[in-house]
């Protein structure tokens, strides 16, 4: 296959991936299997454009909340980001630093789509109850639902295949933020600095490890501008839809994926 066309490919599945609950690095290990692998900065790459189309979906409720600080929700609600993102960053690095990370090969990742997928429809269904038994209360963002999802985020650091919005939304699920617009909100605007860092420090490492001689400059472009386009339709189409359906058909998804993979390819790939 035409290498612009494989690079324009890979885009367009991190852009539709990257913030559905079904794992962008499961899609990309089997897209990559048949469109050849590609260099980490390929991947840190399209991943910046995935960053960017998040970034404008939001963008008016980032400028609220930005202008807004002084109110006392919009104070409140920044500052449980931050502790957010501080969890994940102070507990994230370390784990980074010290390598504890399942290889991003077929069968981790295969079981941890078929795991995740069952997770998501456990959590969802005692989320559901939990609405209805609390009502209102049922749906608060608390500090001990910003410290459980920036730990749901390295905990999907650590196993490939999880998928960082699908551990991270139905953690909060579960702590209180239950309602599931609510809980994805809050999710991918931690999403924003989270990825943001983590692909900068990439970026970085790999610039001083010199990994970024002989790349293609063009193929990146336009898996950037693939990932960023279809990311940004993605996100928004995503926040209309759950406010009246569920994530069950995402889990069922994920979980014939995840036995696909473990019939169709070898488990060293």
């Amino acid at each position: 296959m035409n290498d612009l066309l494989a690079a324009l490919l890979l885009g367009l599945i991190e852009g539709i991936t990257e913030f559905l609950p079904i794992s962008s690095t499961g899609h990309l290990l089997i897209a990559q299997h048949w469109l050849g692998p590609r260099s980490d900065l390929f991947n840190i790459v399209i991943q910046a454009g995935a960053i960017l189309a998040i970034s404008l979906v939001f963008r008016q409720r980032l400028w609220a909340l930005a202008s807004g600080w002084r109110e006392p929700a919009h104070r409140d609600y920044l500052l449980k980001l931050g502790v957010a993102f501080a969890v994940t960053a102070a507990v994230g690095l370390p784990v980074r630093k010290l390598g504890w990370e399942l290889p991003e090969t077929v069968t981790p990742v295969a079981w941890a789509l078929v795991f995740g997928g069952l997770w998501m429809i456990v959590a969802e269904n005692l989320a559901e109850r939990r609405r209805e038994k609390h009502g209102l209360s049922g749906s608060e963002l608390t500090w001990t639902v910003a410290v459980l999802v920036g730990l749901a985020q390295v905990v999907a650091g650590v196993f490939p295949g999880t998928s960082r919005s699908a551990a991270a939304i139905f953690i909060a699920m579960l702590a209180g933020l239950s309602r599931r617009e609510n809980a994805t909100e809050f999710v991918f605007l931690l999403g924003i600095p989270t990825m943001f860092a983590a692909s900068a420090y990439a970026l970085l490492e790999l610039w001083l490890d010199g990994g970024a001689a002989g790349e293609a400059w063009g193929e990146l472009g336009v898996a950037f501008v693939a990932a960023a386009l279809t990311g940004f339709a993605v996100v928004r189409w995503l926040m209309r839809w759950i406010k009246h359906h569920r994530y069950t058909g995402f889990a069922y998804y994920r979980i014939a994926l995840g036995f696909a993979l473990l019939i169709a390819l070898p488990p060293g790939e």
